[in-house]
């Protein structure tokens, strides 16, 4: 497994919408290892394909709860809202309010083709939803209600 160099705010990569995987195969699952790897040096809890300039529909999330990899996912429905605090390992040291949906069902492809639904709530619906955005080709900053600069010297205060 490899860490791989994440896009920062400004890449084009970002900003496009990615296509649908057409096959599942030994090296998109080495990818996925890459992107999970480099999803947990960085401390994130979730990470998409264009964060690492792949313009393809794969996500890694792990919220504490452990890893869940998503090819191709799809969110079929959404119900209540919540208003958070959310930063993205391609936008360091920025946090914003985001609002986003409650509760979501997705479906989605597992890393040996088998297609899937799972329903979220709170934490995990708030990620799957914000890097599904991702592979849309919006980022946070995109829709957040505000914003704020924080570093690692914001805690120590």
């Amino acid at each position: 497994m490899a860490i791989l160099n994440l896009e920062i705010a400004g890449s084009p990569v970002l900003k496009k919408k990615c296509e649908p995987i057409k096959k599942i195969d030994a090296r998109l699952r080495h990818l996925l290892d890459d992107m999970a790897e480099t999803m947990y040096k960085y401390n994130g809890i979730g990470i998409a394909a264009p964060q690492i300039g792949k313009n393809i529909c794969a996500v890694v999330i792990d919220v504490g709860d452990g890893k869940i990899e998503l090819i191709n996912p799809v969110i079929k429905s959404r119900e209540g809202s919540e208003i958070d605090s959310e930063g993205c390992l391609s936008v360091p040291e920025i946090f914003g309010d985001v609002e986003r949906a409650a509760k979501i069902t997705c479906e989605y492809t597992t890393r040996y083709g088998k297609r899937r639904t799972m329903e979220a709530e709170h934490l995990l619906a708030r990620c799957i939803q914000h890097e599904c955005d991702h592979l849309n080709g919006v980022l946070f900053i995109d829709i957040a209600k505000n914003l704020r600069r924080e570093t690692d010297d914001d805690d120590a205060k």
